[in-house]
């Protein structure tokens, strides 16, 4: 398992008769930034609880850090921090005694703990609040020091569940710098679960697309997009448009069509090889282009392709968070 930090291998999870998680298999390299991307209720934090030992596998099997998260799970906890989706600070604490307490835990202490508390709140930007109850933190605040302790006792994989949910566009885009800086200055593996289209585009090296317990894709952010199979170039003439009798024709165009009078949507398997020949064409026809633009399938349109629903539609399987908290 040499340069993988997660290896999962047909993972099962059953909560008597729903199936969250159904059959999952993947890995991640090590350094790399990870994610799984899909609506709620899809299976995301099911399968992040398991490799993070807080819940057994119905069946299958997942290594983390090299560990086994069944048979091994107490060494699988030394190697890895969490950042849950829901809150998990004392706000009745200070910033630096939430950061004491979880390093006395991990067996960090005197001269040792205390240099890596301030190392980690500087890191986080949060060092002149070191003394300031949580209670007084914005919800970008305690996210940071969410972050700062999980990184407290240096753990060989991170583990962000919805890290941004709830948080204001400009909060969101500092702790995207955040996760930026663990990969490059750290060389962390990042395994992150989000249902922001930008926030896995921005930050994932590879990205698993997750929907009723499966992964049903899995691949970089272009590697998806290029599972629609098509990308649209729009050209803007000039007055000459009217010399193009009806749309451009070549075997590389899979459609054209008149938007406006002098606007053309043409429909390319591939818009980077594709406009040198379209140009050779306007060439030939001395048209004169004012405007060239393309347009690339979203992964939102990835999703729609694959899954038949949005990212964000509501699915019958969203209760199942309630019902592993009563399970």
């Amino acid at each position: 398992m040499v340069g993988e930090s997660i290896m999962v291998e047909k993972i099962v999870k059953r909560f008597r008769d729903v199936t969250a998680v159904d059959g999952v298999s993947f890995s991640v390299r090590e350094g790399e930034v990870y994610g799984l991307l899909g609506p709620n209720g899809a299976g995301k934090t099911t399968t992040i609880h398991i490799l993070t030992t807080l819940l057994r596998p119905t069946s299958g099997t997942a290594y983390v850090a090299g560990y086994d998260v069944v048979k091994e799970s107490d060494k699988v906890r030394k190697e890895i921090g969490i950042v849950f989706q829901d809150p998990s600070l004392d706000d009745q604490l200070t910033a630096y005694d939430n950061m004491y307490i979880h390093g006395k835990l991990y067996g960090l202490k005197g001269d040792v703990l205390r240099s890596k508390i301030l190392e980690m709140l500087d890191f986080v930007d949060l060092k002149d609040f070191k003394y300031k109850q949580v209670k007084y933190f914005s919800g970008g605040m305690r996210r940071r020091l969410e972050i700062a302790r999980s990184l407290l006792h240096e753990p060989h994989v991170l583990f962000l569940d919805e890290p941004t949910i709830g948080l204001d566009p400009q909060t969101r885009l500092k702790l995207w710098e955040y996760v930026r800086r663990i990969k490059k200055e750290r060389n962390i593996t990042v395994f992150l679960t989000t249902h922001y289209m930008d926030e896995a585009e921005e930050l994932c090296d590879r990205i698993s697309i997750m929907d009723k317990g499966k992964i049903v894709a899995e691949g970089s952010a272009d590697e998806l997009k290029s599972l629609v199979g098509s990308e649209v170039i729009y050209l803007k003439f000039k007055n000459e448009f009217n010399k193009v009798s009806g749309c451009l024709e070549a075997d590389f165009i899979i459609k054209c069509n008149r938007v406006k009078d002098n606007l053309m949507e043409i429909v390319v398997k591939d818009a980077t090889t594709a406009l040198p020949q379209l140009f050779e064409i306007i060439n030939r026809l001395n048209i004169e282009v004012t405007e060239v633009s393309y347009k690339r399938p979203t992964l939102n349109e990835v999703f729609i392709s694959l899954t038949g629903r949005e990212l964000r539609d509501s699915l019958e399987y969203e209760t199942l968070p309630q019902f592993i908290r009563r399970w």
